[in-house]
Order: C-alpha cells, then structure tokens, then sequence
C-alpha cells in the first residue's frame, strides 16, 4: 500500500490514527488538519508514529522560529538574494503539480554567501516552500484532487569549479537538510539536465544529505532531456528554453519574469571580504623552503579542493603533476598544472579547485624558498572529491605523504 489516503493497509491506518491522537494538542498549529498532511509525516517516518510525532513537533517549533505561517506577506528577502538568487516556479506538470526551475550556472555562490547571511538564505528557501505549498493547496482546490508535491528542474548548464566552494556546499547541505526535516515527501521528482562532467562530483557532496527517498527521485537526464520533459510537462506550461511553448509577454523563451537567472553580484553588496574557515592542519616552512602535499588521483574526474592562510606574510602556491609517489623532485622537474605565484593569504584567505584531468601523483606546494629570514606558518584544508559512485564507478585515492625540503636539494 502506497501509505496514501485511499491507500492505506489496516496497520497504516490504525498508526494514523494514533498519530492524530497522540498530537491532539498541537494539531491546531499544524498548516493543515488533513489525513493528506498528517501521512506525510507518517510515510517520511516508515509509519513509526513516535519518531512522526517527533519530527512534527520539532518541526513546529521551526515553523515559529522562521515565522513560517507569515514570512510570505511579512518577510522581504535582501535586494541581492532577490537580484542574484536564481529560480522560480512556473507552470504545472501534467498533474497540476507546480514546477520549480533551479538555473545553477549563473549564480556566483562566493559573491552571494560575501553579501547575505546565512539566515538570509534559510529563510529565502522557507518562503519559497510555503509559497510552493500554498500553490499545491491552490491547485488541489482548482482541481478537485490532492496535490501535495512539486516537480523540480535542475538546469546544470555551466555548473562549475565556482559552485563547489566549501562554504557553498555547507551551506547548501544544511537547506537541504532543512528540506527534509520540514517539508517531507514535498518532492515528486527531479530532473537534472545538462549535466556536465562535474556534476558526479557536485552531486557526492551533497547527496548524503538526501533520504533514500529523496535520492530515488532524482533522474539525471540525458541528450534527450527535452523529450523527457514533454511527457511530464504540457509544451503550453513548459518554458520555451526548455523545449515547451511558453514565453513570457514580451517573448522571452527563458521566463525571466518568473524563473530568476542569477549572475555575477556586484562588489558593492559584499558585507565582509571572506568566511571564517575552520582549517584541517597547520605546518611551519622555514625560510627557504618549501611543503609539498601529494594526492595520487587513479582515475580522471576528481576535483582537488584546498583553501589556505598564512600567518605574518604571504606565501607562494602551486600544483604541479609527477608520475612517481613518494618521489621528491623540485617544482622545475614536474609538469606545473596550477601556476606557482604569491600570494597575500596572511590578509585573505584563499582557496581553489582543480579537476584532474588524468591520473597521476598531484602535488600541492607551498613556497618559501624566496624568505631569506622568515619562516610562515601555513594553514590548510586540502580535500580529494569524487565523483559519485551512483552516477559512475568510484575511483580510488590514495593521501601519500607530506614533505619539507629545503630549496638547495
């Protein structure tokens, strides 16, 4: 039995009827009152009523801390997020579910997370599930019958290095965390298209932080991801960029009135000049020396991902490539992948991505060989990321070793 109203097994049936028992008290607070809403909790819990009343109430006590039930009249998101956020609804499935489009390419994560707070962006993706919720109440109303879920969209076009930045990654793990822990079983399904050959990578970041659930209802789609889309979406409610009829009044085929694009933010709404990190380790390079870091990458597709500081002085970094683990060479002997150049990391921090194109030995080095007196203290976090194993096989890594040398070997 699918755990739905209609639907529902004798023991499905008496655990709803527990559950409405047991949260008598709070029912009134609850957006809605309906078996339809109460078995989302249920199905989202495999019908275990304590761990559904757990997570309903723990749920509403969110609710009152984002001021959910009003933050779609009352709450106005800042001009940067409204400007530069990307996404929007538009149209229905062939159900009548409402259809969210993500647009990923555009959105520069780094300038968004430099300019808005984090609760900034919680309370974005809030207002834009109760917006999404109040249009499925909507809909069910218009159409006689029980919608509940949305169908996403996921355009990957241009999805890239920028958007696997560690502070955006969090970020986005904790909105999709507050996803799950809030608005259960509100997804239908959801459409990756255009995915790159990034996107196995991008995907294994955030994923763990899906249920099983969730993850048996994302479908990566390929060549014909147009085709796809019609047999789920009517070409009248399907925007013209993506294969349908609908354009906005003046003919745009991308919808921009009700689909944000996103871009590049503008210095001018940077609050602060950069994150605050939490860093993994800590090294001294004496004067006149350097610190190479070396990953063996065994198949091509990983992304190497570092982000550093120095403490007093700047300090020089590189990547360079070598066949051999284990075996020091000299920056002159290896293939250089990333330039070696200074850089001011004691006043800024900074970070970096690189997908490695071929196997090999990578080495990461920091140089101090040009500080005739000073030694630098250097801290680091330095990750392998790879792609995920549900999209291709995963390939292995191996973290070699770490070694100083001075400049005269």
């Amino acid at each position: 039995m699918s755990g739905r109203v209609g639907d529902l097994s004798p023991k499905q049936a008496e655990a709803l009827a527990q559950f409405r028992e047991k949260i008598q008290d709070v029912l009134p607070q609850c957006p809605s009152q309906s078996d339809h809403f109460l078995l989302r909790w249920l199905r989202a819990r495999n019908f275990n009523v304590q761990k559904a009343e757990a997570m309903l109430r723990k749920h509403l006590e969110f609710r009152k801390h984002m001021k959910a039930d009003t933050i779609i009249t009352d709450w106005k998101p800042p001009e940067v997020l409204e400007k530069y956020f990307s996404g929007g609804m538009c149209g229905y499935d062939r159900e009548g579910s409402p259809v969210w489009y993500d647009v990923i390419g555009p959105v520069d994560p780094k300038g968004l997370l430099l300019s808005a707070s984090k609760q900034d962006f919680m309370k974005c993706k809030v207002r834009d599930c109760e917006m999404l919720q109040k249009e499925c109440d909507l809909q069910s109303v218009r159409l006689g019958k029980n919608v509940e879920s949305i169908t996403m969209i996921y355009d990957c076009e241009d999805l890239g290095l920028k958007h696997l930045w560690k502070p955006a990654i969090e970020l986005y793990g904790e909105v999709l965390t507050m996803f799950e822990d809030n608005y259960p079983e509100g997804l239908k399904r959801l459409f990756v298209i255009k995915a790159p050959k990034l996107f196995p990578v991008a995907y294994n970041l955030v994923k763990h932080f899906l249920s099983e659930e969730t993850r048996r209802k994302v479908m990566v789609l390929g060549s014909n991801w147009q085709e796809v889309l019609r047999k789920h979406i009517d070409p009248e409610e399907l925007p013209a960029i993506y294969g349908g009829k609908l354009t906005d009044p003046n003919g745009d085929p991308r919808c921009r009135t009700r689909i944000q694009q996103g871009g590049q933010v503008p210095q001018s709404y940077y609050a602060r000049e950069f994150i605050k990190v939490q860093y993994d380790q800590c090294v001294s390079i004496s004067r006149g020396s350097s610190h190479q870091l070396e990953y063996e990458i065994l198949a091509p597709g990983c992304v190497l991902r570092w982000q550093f500081c120095s403490e007093g002085a700047d300090v020089g970094f590189g990547v360079f490539l070598k066949k051999k683990l284990g075996e020091w060479m000299k920056a002159g002997q290896m293939q250089e992948v990333v330039p070696s150049q200074r850089y001011n990391a004691h006043l800024v921090p900074e970070d970096g991505s690189l997908t490695c194109t071929e196997p090999g030995v990578y080495v990461l080095r920091f140089d101090n060989t040009y500080s005739i007196f000073q030694s630098k203290k250097v801290s680091f976090t330095v990750e392998v990321l790879l792609p995920s194993s549900d999209s291709q096989s995963e390939p292995g890594m191996n973290k070699a070793s770490e070694q100083e040398t001075p400049s005269s070997h």
